[in-house]
């Protein structure tokens, strides 16, 4: 796969964030670092801090871009609060026969109800990840 390739998905991966973004309040993507392409088929788990216990929301699992484009529930306002977006990489990587160090990967963030969007991207490889707000 060439620097090209990889940028290319990227601008895309950019683009196609746009038009989703004026829907559900919460949407992830998941990029597999080793080849520049989106990661179908991850298991994506949102739950929500209540008191000292995590609620689970909504799971989904990622399309053939490697998008969960409407993650919240349904036609519900996204809440204060802090929320975990777990990626269940394990069984990912092991449906693609590769070992990895993360059997999954949790990232907790707190939304201010300041953005009418959040965009949660994981740049993912078998011993290694990154995140951060996307939009």
């Amino acid at each position: 796969m060439t620097f090209k390739h990889v940028l290319a998905g990227a601008m895309m991966a950019g683009v196609s964030t746009l038009t989703f973004a004026a829907g559900n309040p919460l949407s992830v993507h998941v990029l597999n670092l080793e080849n520049g392409l989106p990661s179908p088929d991850v298991k994506v788990v949102l739950e929500q801090k209540q008191g000292d216990n995590w609620v689970e929301l909504n799971s989904a699992v990622t399309n053939e871009q490697g998008r969960i484009t409407a993650l919240y529930p349904e036609g519900q306002d996204l809440e204060k609060g802090t929320y975990k977006v777990t990626f269940e990489t394990g069984a990912w990587f092991e449906q693609h026969d590769t070992e990895t160090f993360f059997p999954e990967i949790p990232v907790i963030f707190s939304a201010d109800g300041k953005l009418d969007h959040y965009h949660v991207p994981l740049l993912l490889s078998p011993y290694g990840f990154s995140t951060y707000r996307g939009n």
